[in-house]
């Protein structure tokens, strides 16, 4: 009897090779902050409300394996009451990764799930010291809901494509 083989003559299942995910580089592709309260010369009592927009996209790259995530944030601080905004803030923020072994009917919500979690910290903390630096109180993003946010983009781009084929 080989060593390998069972004894009751069933074989051992393979097992799949483990998924693998790494950063190969990360840096910001756009990044634009303009102090409003600066420019026009705002005075007066300040309560900023604001408004943060995040948005995906992803790309494969020529290199094997190796994909382009960004994520775009879009931040506006409005005054509440007056609705005067005080500062805006846009950054687009990417990240190269190798991933291997992941199924391919998995590997777009991986790409637009994952990646993005892993570059999080790093946007955040640009964000944080980007807004400090622009004479307001650092702002502290909360952990995003990638899972939440994938399948509102899924569900909009299902409403759009719904929509579209009704014109016909």
């Amino acid at each position: 009897m080989a060593d390998n083989a069972e004894p009751n003559g069933a074989e051992q299942p393979k097992q799949a090779a483990p998924v693998q995910l790494k950063i190969l580089g990360q840096f910001i592709r756009d990044l634009s902050f303009e102090n409003v309260v600066a420019m026009k010369g705002i005075a007066g009592e300040m309560t900023p409300d604001v408004n943060i927009q995040v948005s995906l996209d992803a790309k494969k790259r020529q290199a094997e394996k190796q994909y382009e995530i960004f994520t775009k944030f879009k931040i506006t601080a409005k005054n509440k009451g007056t609705e005067d905004v005080l500062f805006l803030m846009e950054l687009d923020y990417g990240g190269i990764f190798l991933v291997d072994n992941v199924p391919e009917e998995q590997l777009h919500p991986f790409l637009l799930i994952e990646c993005p979690r892993m570059i999080f910290p790093f946007v955040r903390h640009v964000v944080h010291d980007v807004i400090r630096e622009g004479g307001f109180p650092p702002l502290n993003l909360e952990p995003v809901d990638w899972v939440a946010l994938y399948r509102q983009n899924l569900a909009r781009q299902a409403e759009a494509a719904k929509a579209g084929a009704g014109q016909n």
